[in-house]
């Protein structure tokens, strides 16, 4: 992986192909390599997947951060690659800080989009469960938290079908430091109603849901069907369609960004 300073912190990234940029974050307790059977299918575009703070081998420093502050390292990862302007994928947390992004530098987007994500805060309940974490993490440890967290990302009833990425997803989510994994879980907690940058954008959007996914429904994804909206939902797949049904996910990427620049 190549690496960044943002703000003091070492961003890592991984960068593969070229054309248009593209930049896919990755989701709690993940890292870029929730994306690596993808990847080569995006054909035609120069693709940024970074570690996010606190996650991977990017930094993890100390203490609670902000959605805003993973945004500023996005866009100063942007700086750094000399990237004018690209389309900003996220993936659950990486589908917040992809808002925040667009809500103060819109400017240096093409386009974007939410992949299992939503521009709604958290309920009361999932702001308990987020204290629940924390908790968690400080008393039992990540890997504890990581084996009660994962296999509830899959669609249910599906576990035999998913089980190597299962597995493959636990052993990323092992490589979350403590401090990152409860850092980002205070940021999505303090996170505002973002629902309206999604209804007043003039970007191209893609929404992604999963058809399956028990976590991120499909209401919760498409709050907005303005006519710079694509919507698609991945059949048979939970909160994690990038392993459990990456062709359906690489050609929903593929033919919204084809559509984004052509016209």
């Amino acid at each position: 992986m190549d690496k960044v300073q943002c703000n003091g912190n070492t961003i890592c990234y991984l960068e593969i192909g070229q054309g248009e940029p593209l930049i896919l974050l990755h989701g709690y307790c993940g890292s870029s390599s929730y994306w690596e059977q993808i990847l080569h299918d995006l054909n035609g575009y120069r693709v940024i997947v970074p570690d996010l703070r606190g996650h991977g081998r990017s930094d993890a420093p100390m203490g609670p951060y902000t959605i805003e502050q993973m945004a500023d390292d996005v866009l100063l990862l942007m700086d750094e690659l000399n990237v004018e302007k690209a389309t900003l994928l996220g993936h659950s947390l990486g589908g917040y800080i992809t808002l925040s992004f667009v809500q103060r530098y819109s400017f240096r987007l093409n386009a974007f989009g939410l992949i299992h994500s939503t521009g709604y805060p958290d309920s009361d309940e999932a702001k308990e469960k987020r204290v629940k974490a924390v908790s968690v993490i400080q008393g039992e440890g990540i890997t504890d938290f990581i084996d009660g967290l994962v296999p509830g990302l899959f669609a249910p009833g599906m576990e035999d079908r998913n089980k190597e990425c299962i597995q493959k997803a636990k052993e990323i989510g092992y490589l979350t430091p403590p401090q990152g994994a409860i850092g980002a879980a205070l940021a999505m907690r303090e996170r505002p109603d973002r629902r309206d940058v999604l209804s007043s954008t003039t970007l191209p959007v893609l929404l992604v849901a999963g058809e399956k996914d028990s976590l991120m429904p499909v209401e919760r994804v498409f709050t907005t069907d303005h006519a710079n909206v694509t919507q698609i939902v991945i059949k048979e797949s939970g909160h994690m369609s990038m392993m459990e049904n990456p062709k359906d996910l690489s050609e929903a990427i593929l033919s919204f960004l084809n559509h984004v620049h052509e016209s």
